[in-house]
């Protein structure tokens, strides 16, 4: 019995203790939520099999700007119709270049209205206007792109207005909130006046001959018919009424463009008027650029000329903004020795502060020392990877885009001439995602960098332009601890760039939350 006893005496002492040994301990894991950023990023990566989806994603992310916009080739060619029928304008029927009134019947010109009931007549015209079908025209794409704009351009006389209406109702489709629009303010005056004086080798006494002969009337014609334009493109856009546009919100400025291939009295006049009415702050012109083929007769010959040019009144003018059209070139399109300095010199004699396409880069002379001060000084590279693909035929890998942000050059997305193209600002981040194979982050990066190196008036909100860090006053307001704190209100107060930036984050935040 004793036996026993003991036995059942320790198993009820076991069954008494089961279930009461302490849970083994595992080792902690730190678990971390994601933040809206990197969930958005990895949205992004999770749809890059569909750009059904990636494109609806980039059509709703915030932009920022399109610094590099040429207004005459961001319009689409179908208003170019519209307005040269309800101008009574002509079309020539097999080139379509469109004129004045009358129409020549012996030269094959008919009136534009014809086409809104000739649907032949209408597809012929949009196809010529733009870049449309060209594959089957039976012509490059280079010299197609370029000869639309001698088609359209009598349409576009006193219709500043609606273009501007356009492009900004477009770019707010696109989630962009400032625009730099390249075009000619004041009509062609300068030009008239720098024909009469001519170029006599020296910039310095040019300049006196042409403020002689009332160069500062053309500065006046250009300011006012800018801000025509703009009460027109506010009235047409119902700007301050219920109804508003969204295109309303869009700020504006201009950039003076110089017609590169004309003779060397006219585009002196052209940069002289440029560099006037941007140091005008009332003007709304912010900077100046050199338009019109880099690969043209004219174009090529006078290079170095119109860099000394600029060098010279960037003296006169300091606070003029100065971006240049470089190295839109590729292999084949000019001779090797024409792609080996224009950049270099666009930076380093003109001083340009923003340098457009930069295609070229990796033919220049010694490459590398030129990538690293460009990232050394912040000059920024305008990139238009559409306009690219089309003109020079350069995409995919054999865009540089990869090289300048491995070396750290500030670029940013543009659309170049979107209405010729065919195109718009989200295909633009849409052809980055694709073909260049960025991630949101970076995009994100790009999207930053085209207002904090847009030349809009006011100080940035970024005190580290390379790793986003805000300035001081503006930091409780960027992190979330503080909304609308009085020190940074003070500080936006007086920059109008700073105000953009910050909305941008805004409108970036909200974005991200919604993955």
């Amino acid at each position: 019995m004793g036996t026993i006893t003991s036995f059942l005496l320790v198993l009820v002492c076991a069954l008494s203790t089961f279930g009461q040994t302490k849970p083994i301990k595992k080792p902690a894991v730190r678990i971390s939520a994601a933040s809206p950023e990197q969930r958005t990023a990895r949205y992004l990566d999770s749809i890059k099999n569909s750009p059904p989806k990636q494109w609806a994603f980039f059509l709703e992310m915030p932009k920022g700007g399109d610094l590099h916009n040429h207004l005459s080739g961001a319009i689409y060619a179908e208003s170019y119709v519209n307005w040269a029928a309800d101008k009574g304008l002509c079309v020539n029927s097999k080139t379509f270049v469109i004129s004045a009134a009358p129409c020549d019947q012996n030269a094959k010109q008919v009136l534009v209205s014809s086409a809104l009931t000739d649907s032949v007549l209408y597809r012929q015209i949009i196809d010529a206007l733009s870049m449309r079908y060209w594959q089957y025209s039976g012509r490059n794409p280079h010299d197609q792109f370029f000869d639309t704009f001698v088609k359209f351009s009598v349409a576009t006389y006193d219709q500043t207005g609606p273009m501007l209406a356009e492009a900004a109702s477009r770019a707010a489709r696109g989630q962009v909130s400032y625009l730099e629009l390249m075009l000619t303010p004041d009509a062609g005056k300068s030009s008239q006046i720098g024909q009469k004086v001519d170029w006599d080798g020296s910039p310095e006494s040019t300049l006196q001959k042409l403020r002689a002969a009332g160069i500062n009337e053309a500065v006046t014609a250009g300011v006012q018919n800018l801000r025509d334009a703009q009460a027109e493109k506010q009235k047409l856009l119902k700007c301050g009424q219920v109804d508003a546009d969204p295109g309303c919100l869009v700020q504006i400025r201009f950039v003076a463009q110089v017609s590169r291939g004309s003779s060397l009295g006219i585009v002196f006049a052209q940069m002289v008027t440029g560099f006037m009415l941007a140091s005008d702050p009332s003007s709304q012109v912010v900077g100046l650029n050199l338009v019109q083929p880099e690969d043209a007769f004219a174009s090529l010959l006078n290079f170095k000329t119109q860099m000394q040019m600029l060098r010279y009144l960037k003296t006169q003018f300091p606070k003029a903004h100065l971006t240049l059209h470089a190295g839109e070139l590729s292999p084949g399109v000019a001779p090797p020795e024409d792609l080996s300095f224009h950049i270099r010199d666009s930076v380093q004699v003109a001083g340009a502060e923003r340098i457009g396409h930069g295609v070229d880069i990796m033919h220049e002379t010694d490459p590398y020392q030129l990538l690293k001060e460009m990232a050394d000084r912040g000059v920024m590279v305008e990139i238009c990877l559409s306009s690219n693909d089309l003109i020079l035929g350069v995409k995919g890998a054999d865009h540089p885009l990869a090289v300048y942000l491995e070396y750290g050059v500030p670029v940013a997305l543009a659309t170049d001439d979107e209405g010729v193209s065919r195109s718009e600002i989200s295909r633009e981040f849409l052809k980055a995602a694709q073909e260049q194979g960025l991630n949101y982050r970076q995009l994100k990066t790009l999207a930053r960098n085209s207002l904090t190196y847009a030349f809009v008036e006011g100080a940035s909100l970024w005190k580290d332009p390379h790793g986003f860090v805000p300035v001081p006053q503006c930091v409780p307001d960027l992190t979330g601890t503080t909304e609308d704190s009085v020190r940074c209100r003070q500080f936006l107060s007086n920059s109008a760039k700073a105000r953009l930036q910050l909305t941008l984050e805004g409108r970036l935040r909200d974005f991200e939350k919604r993955f």
